[in-house]
């Protein structure tokens, strides 16, 4: 009966994790990386200029970044950006995403004998924050992780079957492995491949002659099959030699040169060292972070007596931190592809797993929570400008105190601790995206008068990251946009000197300052980024409105002096 009670919330937790990678999909708030809008600048000009390739983008050293497929996709999802959106480009990232939390489902489920196990450890993996961060927004992550781990899953599902295929499996793996190098890089062929060196080992019992006779010819096979699947980028594209000096030798080669000093030194000291890669391997469990490192411990207490699939999940985890130890360039990002596999570890030692690690948890999430709250209260019932204007929906409520009582009782009855820290992950993610819902509404865009008035004008906004633009194309539809550096938006009287259209930046509850002659077309409320650490603490001590939340202003300046600069989104 207990068990029943256990898979029935497990349930209810998976539709939860559901609803928290579906919501607020299309959120220009929700957790990202960059990245995205330099893909999404791509895939807009490839797909404007109505062919396949050569990938185009405005930016010279910016256009094989990454392979065609991620660029494909997005020309693809988005009818040749005629439906051009977030959540177009988004979508098939977390379907990507959810089929690898699908074929985890099932493949710990199988050789586990416990659906209930497998249901776990899909939930586990779609609980890291790096899932979340990484596994919606439109970047190479989610298909990457999924064609990776596809080979992996298979062989725990069809255990002897699928290790002792001679034709199948090594064709199946090497078409996955080969798309995995198709949207993310050609470099993932090696700890692929070494991973699954070591996974035939194991299952040979380390029977080195066996090996060689029954499983080389089939790294072999799967290494060169992949790389000609990565290799048809070469033959398809007009222009290979771009292809071999922007990607090959700038995105890649590149990285195993010395950071700092000399490669040995940046290896053990510095940001690129490899105790901040193992650091940011565990940060990717994000909340979870201490459920993980007690999962270390616990499977280094019962060695002796793991079993075999434990024992190859390892091996997987080993393969790709040995291979992204070499380069240079060390993150934790590059190691997205092992996370299933922790997933998976941590459902198998669920219930032996001590409980400390679940209370970390738990503290983590209600210092979000209570973080979450007191901005919230802050911000609807603060001195703004208009405070009405910002409303929270009676759900946005309901989810930080659902998700503090969920804490609270994690805390007081301890058998209830680690599905309350589990759930209570996802209320956090969902309270994350509602806390900033207001801003998807009227208070942070521009009407449509004002997007009318700016129709094909040159308008200058500010850029803190290489083609930041691209979210303002979703603000100002329409209009043509040149970037100048995010530190200057808060000086309107410079800018009104050299950008007859332009936004800007004021604080909230302050006039504005631009020139006696400007006119304001629109006003709307942005959240701003990249603080410095005075910002930060200021923050802290509840100065949002002046460093977190501004007033953008879209400003006329019929006496500027338009002179030709360099664009800081480029």
């Amino acid at each position: 009966m207990r068990s029943q009670t256990h898979f029935r919330f497990l349930l209810l937790i998976l539709a939860l994790a559901i609803l928290t990678y579906c919501f607020a999909l299309d959120s220009r708030f929700a957790p990202k990386n960059g990245d995205e809008y330099v893909y999404m600048h791509i895939a807009r000009i490839t797909a404007d200029l109505g062919q396949w390739l050569p990938l185009q983008s405005e930016m010279e050293a910016m256009r094989n970044t990454k392979p065609p497929l991620i660029f494909w996709q997005g020309i693809t999802s988005t009818d040749w950006a005629t439906n051009w959106g977030l959540l177009e480009l988004r979508w098939p990232s977390v379907l990507y995403t959810g089929l690898t939390a699908l074929f985890l489902f099932l493949a710990v489920g199988r050789f586990s004998g416990n659906a209930q196990t497998g249901l776990l450890a899909a939930l586990v993996w779609l609980s890291f924050f790096a899932s979340y961060r990484y596994g919606r927004p439109y970047l190479t992550d989610p298909p990457e992780v999924f064609f990776l781990s596809l080979p992996f899953f298979a062989l725990l599902y069809w255990g002897r079957a699928a290790f002792d295929s001679r034709i199948l499996f090594p064709l199946f793996a090497a078409i996955s492995i080969g798309l995995g190098l198709l949207y993310k890089s050609f470099a993932y062929v090696l700890p692929a491949c070494f991973a699954l060196l070591l996974w035939y080992g194991r299952w040979r019992q380390w029977r080195l002659i066996e090996v060689l006779k029954r499983d080389v010819y089939k790294l072999i096979v799967i290494g060169l099959l992949s790389l000609g699947i990565f290799g048809l980028w070469f033959a398809l594209d007009p222009n290979p030699e771009a292809i071999w000096r922007e990607f090959v030798l700038g995105e890649n080669a590149g990285k195993f040169g010395a950071r700092t000093s000399n490669y040995f030194l940046d290896l053990i000291r510095g940001g690129d060292s490899i105790w901040l890669l193992l650091l940011t391997t565990v940060g990717n469990a994000g909340l979870f972070a201490f459920v993980l490192l007690s999962l270390g411990w616990q499977s280094w207490r019962e060695r002796a007596v793991t079993d075999i699939e434990e024992r190859l999940l390892w091996l997987l985890v080993l393969a790709f931190v040995i291979v992204f130890s070499l380069p240079s360039q060390r993150s934790g990002r590059y190691l997205l592809p092992i996370m299933p596999a922790l997933a998976a570890l941590i459902a198998l030692h669920w219930q032996r797993l001590p409980l400390w690690g679940f209370r970390f948890a738990l503290v983590l999430q209600l210092i979000v929570l209570l973080a979450l709250t007191w901005v919230s209260i802050h911000l609807e019932g603060g001195d703004w400008a208009s405070p009405l204007l910002w409303q929270y929906s009676v759900w946005h409520w309901l989810l930080l105190s659902s998700g503090i009582a969920l804490v609270i009782w994690g805390f007081i009855q301890t058998n209830t601790t680690k599905l309350m820290a589990l759930a209570t992950c996802f209320i956090c993610y969902l309270a994350l995206n509602t806390g900033l819902a207001p801003l998807e509404g009227q208070i942070g865009r521009y009407d449509a008068e004002t997007i009318a008035r700016v129709q094909d004008k040159l308008v200058a906004v500010p850029c803190d990251f290489r083609s930041k633009d691209e979210e303002y194309r979703l603000l100002l539809p329409g209009a043509r946009l040149q970037g100048y550096p995010a530190g200057e938006a808060a000086n309107g009287i410079d800018l009104a000197k050299r950008y007859p259209y332009f936004t800007a930046y004021a604080a909230l509850g302050a006039p504005p300052a631009f020139c006696d002659d400007c006119q304001i077309l629109g006003k709307r409320m942005e959240m701003r980024a990249r603080h410095t650490q005075a910002e930060i603490l200021a923050i802290i001590r509840g100065e949002m409105g002046q460093y977190l939340f501004v007033n953008e202003y879209l400003i006329y300046s019929p006496s500027a002096v338009a002179v030709a600069s360099p664009d800081a989104c480029r």
